[in-house]
């Protein structure tokens, strides 16, 4: 009887993927946890501080309002006569009821965020939250409907 033997001398050549995974899992997460920062005005602002609990994942459209009266959506600085336009094309942009988060600095007087959340109603956002700052903490968001 005779036997064959197969040759085994040759290398297998098989590429390992689970370093590849290991580099496209950390990619992600940077990615995700950086996401949030990159849409937000280079405005500098200090939030009010509020007690407050954090809203949970979703889009949103970032409203920046500084001391000074500058105005931002997104990263985008606009004038008080562009806002309304910027903010409308932006939520035209999304398709759901997406969330609009007004982040005034905390030396705004009350009249002028006031005035800023009923020129985001008459742009079309159905969601409106107010960002505030807990004590040491990021930046919350406080929803008001």
């Amino acid at each position: 009887m005779k036997r064959f033997f197969s040759d085994t001398s040759t290398p297998v050549a098989k590429i390992n993927v689970v370093p590849i995974i290991d580099v496209a899992l950390v990619l992600v997460i940077i990615l995700m946890v950086t996401a949030p920062m990159i849409a937000v005005s280079d405005l500098d602002i200090e939030l009010p501080k509020a007690k407050t609990r954090s809203m949970e994942g979703g889009d949103r459209i970032s409203v920046t309002l500084d001391a000074k009266g500058r105005l931002a959506v997104d990263e985008n600085n606009v004038t008080a006569h562009e806002f309304v336009p910027a903010l409308s094309a932006s939520l035209a942009e999304h398709e759901n009821e997406i969330l609009v988060v007004v982040r005034a600095d905390e030396n705004v007087p009350y009249e002028a965020v006031s005035a800023l959340m009923k020129e985001i109603k008459t742009a079309g956002a159905k969601r409106v939250a107010i960002g505030t700052t807990q004590h040491g903490q990021e930046v919350e968001e406080v929803e008001h409907e």
